[in-house]
C-alpha cells in the first residue's frame, strides 16, 4: 500500500483512509481472497464512493456472498476442532 505522503524525514505517511483500506485488506486475507479480488474490491468501493451505481452494489454484493460464505465455512471447522478437542478431553 502506498503512503499518502511522506516526513522531511522520508517516514510514511497514512491517513485514516488509509488505515480502513488496510484493515479492510487485512480482513480478506484469512478468508481466502486473493490479491487480484482483494484489489478488484477496493475499486468497488472507491467507484462507490463516487456515486451510486447498480453493478457496483451487484459485484459488492458478491463479495458479501462471498465472505458469508466462508464465514461458514470456518466457522464449521471450528466446530469440527471443538469436538475434536472434546472428543481428546473425554480420554484423559
Amino acid at each position: 500500500m502506498k503512503p499518502s505522503g511522506r516526513t522531511d524525514g522520508g517516514f510514511r505517511l497514512y491517513t485514516e483512509e488509509d488505515l480502513s483500506r488496510l484493515l479492510l485488506i487485512r480482513r480478506m486475507k484469512p478468508l481466502g481472497f486473493s490479491l487480484e479480488e482483494m484489489s478488484e474490491l477496493l475499486r468497488v468501493i472507491d467507484a462507490l464512493d463516487q456515486g451510486d451505481d447498480a453493478d457496483l452494489r451487484a459485484q459488492l454484493a458478491g463479495f458479501i456472498d462471498r465472505a458469508t460464505e466462508q464465514r461458514d465455512k470456518l466457522q464449521r471447522q471450528l466446530d469440527m476442532a471443538d469436538e475434536f478437542v472434546e472428543l481428546l478431553r473425554t480420554k484423559q
